[in-house]
């Protein structure tokens, strides 16, 4: 009998980064994707902002695409008549919106050497900005391990999935780290930890986020040096700004926010500075190229 598989817990950006499928062997084995930091996935958690919707299908059978932001990137959804429970959720949701997403990861090839990977939710939820930065604490710590594991690997010769397991990680971490560094090369690890640092700006006092739990693992000492980020009173001028712009609903057109913020004494370079961070912390959305909307 084959069990139930865990849901892993992955940014949007390793996720996207991924390239290699494992397909299952026998009647109903479940196929893998390996990441580059080796998490095998069948299965995914993720909690992020619900940004667009569109039914691509008929009301009689409808097909869902949606697009979720995390603070690293966007995951691509894909829910119709074989995912009841997820498509009849989806139908009732208008973004942004900050839900918790259950599903199967899928992938799509056209071609030899191409690969895109999307998600097929079994489950979506509606949740609070609460739930999104418990599982940003949780997917940076679950990160963090996969990039030791990965380091700890590197310095083997060759990768051994039985070495791993006696340093204390997992046998399906393990062996998909074996496999992820034999696909993959030497992985570039010092990128998913500055990812991690910034997905963790998110849980910073001074974001105004929820009361983060005192032991958090394997988090990098880096952060401590970063420099400060735009001020809270200029970020909450440039939001007031979006807001009062947004008359039809649809969002504030782009050059409008340039032109009130360089009367508010913000220059263009700063109001960019201003804007992504609005944009990492879930603040704000960009409907359409052009566009920002307060979510």
């Amino acid at each position: 009998m084959i069990g139930r598989e865990l849901a892993w817990r992955v940014f949007a950006a390793e996720f996207n980064s991924s390239r290699l499928e494992i397909k299952g062997e026998g009647e109903k084995a479940p196929s893998h994707l390996v990441t580059p930091l080796g998490a095998m996935i069948n299965r995914v958690l993720l909690v992020g902002v619900l940004t667009d919707i569109d039914n691509i299908g008929t009301e009689e059978e409808p097909l869902w695409r949606a697009r979720i932001q995390d603070p690293t990137g966007t995951f691509y959804l894909s829910s119709g008549q074989y995912q009841p429970e997820a498509t009849a959720a989806l139908a009732k949701m208008q973004p942004p919106k900050f839900v918790a997403v259950v599903g199967k990861c899928r992938t799509y090839s056209p071609e030899e050497g191409t690969m895109y990977v999307s998600i097929r939710p079994e489950k979506v939820q509606v949740v609070d900005i609460a739930a999104r930065d418990f599982w940003v604490l949780e997917t940076c710590q679950a990160t963090m391990r996969r990039i030791n594991a990965v380091e700890e690997a590197l310095e083997m010769s060759p990768p051994s999935a039985e070495e791993l397991v006696k340093l204390g990680y997992s046998l399906p971490l393990a062996n998909g780290v074996v496999k992820a560094l034999d696909h993959y090369g030497e992985v570039e690890t010092q990128r998913y930890r500055h990812m991690v640092v910034d997905a963790l700006k998110f849980l910073l006092p001074e974001m105004a986020g929820p009361e983060v739990p005192e032991h958090v693992s394997d988090i990098p000492e880096e952060i401590e040096d970063e420099e400060e980020g735009p001020s809270a009173d200029k970020e909450q001028v440039v939001l007031g700004i979006v807001q009062r712009l947004d008359k039809t609903g649809k969002g504030a057109v782009w050059d409008d926010i340039v032109s009130e913020a360089g009367k508010a004494g913000i220059e263009r370079d700063e109001l960019d500075e201003i804007t992504n961070s609005l944009l990492d912390k879930g603040l704000v959305y960009e409907p359409v190229l052009g566009k920002m909307k307060i979510i």
